[in-house]
């Protein structure tokens, strides 16, 4: 149950046990309309937010924090005293940490499509939500989104805060690549970026290890193309979760974590025992995958498999005209977004910093052991 719990914990949970910043309140953004980069006008768009610090008189210092593939704008603090676990990035987002809320204006927003779609504590727009034209779930009718839509959906709330330029954009994992994107797109608007475990693109390769996530889901007869019960999840959602899982770890840890083959005698004897280890690992994703829709995460494959910086085939271009001063912050252990990408990426730029964030957990590293690069950060940020 250790081996369990330590794999299911790595990959959903900050292990923060406390937070110095009070109690944190989700808000809410609705647009009464919202166009997607296809053109599809989506009616009454709702998403969550929340924000730690003040906000000061000119407005100038605000960071934004923008969330990974299976997060939420929940960077930090926690909702109520009970909560077991803080936000995931609490090490370094308080009252005289890295990101210090004594000085900055710290907000996270809620992804269109969010898996955690049916999360108390999640508000967002996506396949499963109730279409306003029909009454009934979107499903599959909802129009891909990419990247740049969850950064639009971002900027229209920082206008309607009347927040017109960041101090900062950071952000982890699918986090870098929105982070990347603001920065590509409004140059004048973002004065510093951080991308932490990220690249400014996803190749073929990558492409296609994305693609392995949604396709459980997609050959699961359940699936039915989209038009599940929204109460009844497809069996293929959980076995897409292992293989994130998986996939975010690195294998030193990821074998620490679970048993190895040869110790079990019932896979010497039959064919058809599984592997203690997958067993687990299932069992993980199984318990995770409570308030997570399987529609969302095709959704954000999909948005991850088109993510090239500036949405366009030239992204080296586009980053190149990058004005914010940049520091990358990949993960050494990375197997999932490599520190290759991360020094492909940044050498189209000029004068970007770099520094790994070394440790056994992978991918993982970029959340779990964030704070080793605490004082880096908050010498980028004093800049």
């Amino acid at each position: 149950m250790m081996k369990l719990w330590l794999g299911f914990m790595l990959l959903f949970s900050s292990l923060v046990q406390a937070s110095e910043l009070p109690l944190v309140q989700k808000q809410q953004l609705e647009l009464a309309h919202f166009t997607t980069q296809s053109g599809v006008v989506l009616k009454q768009v709702k998403v969550g937010w929340e924000a730690y610090g003040s906000l000061n008189a000119d407005k100038s210092n605000v960071i934004l924090i923008t969330h990974y593939f299976s997060g939420t704008s929940h960077a930090a603090g926690k909702y109520r005293t009970t909560d077991a676990a803080a936000g995931y990035w609490d090490s370094i987002i308080g009252p005289g940490k890295a990101i210090d809320t004594n000085q900055f204006y710290v907000l996270s927003v809620d992804s269109l499509v969010n898996l955690n779609a049916f999360s108390p504590d999640v508000i967002t727009t996506g396949p499963a939500s109730v279409n306003p034209d029909t009454g009934k779930p979107y499903g599959l009718t909802f129009p891909v989104v990419t990247i740049r839509d969850f950064v639009e959906v971002q900027k229209a709330l920082l206008d309607r805060l009347g927040i017109e330029k960041l101090y900062a954009v950071i952000g982890p994992s699918m986090g870098s690549f929105q982070a990347i994107e603001w920065a590509v797109s409004y140059p004048e608007k973002v004065e510093r970026l951080m991308p932490v475990i990220g690249t400014a693109y996803i190749d073929s390769f990558n492409a296609v290890r994305l693609e392995r996530w949604a396709q459980p889901i997609k050959q699961d007869p359940a699936w039915n193309k989209g038009a599940y019960p929204l109460t009844q999840q497809p069996a293929g959602l959980t076995r897409a979760l292992a293989y994130v899982i998986q996939d975010a770890l690195h294998p030193d840890l990821f074998n620490q974590s679970y048993p190895a083959p040869a110790l079990d005698k019932a896979i010497h004897l039959a064919i058809q025992a599984e592997l203690p280890a997958w067993s687990q690992l299932m069992n993980a994703a199984k318990q995770r995958s409570a308030h997570m829709d399987a529609n969302s995460l095709l959704y954000l494959v999909r948005a991850s498999q088109l993510w090239r910086a500036g949405m366009g085939d030239n992204w080296q271009q586009k980053l190149s005209g990058v004005k914010a001063k940049t520091l990358w912050l990949p993960a050494t252990g990375d197997l999932l977004l490599t520190p290759a990408m991360a020094k492909h990426s940044k050498a189209q730029m000029q004068d970007a910093g770099y520094e790994e964030i070394a440790g056994q957990a992978g991918h993982l590293d970029g959340l779990l052991n964030i704070q080793s690069k605490a004082e880096q950060i908050r010498q980028f940020l004093a800049q």
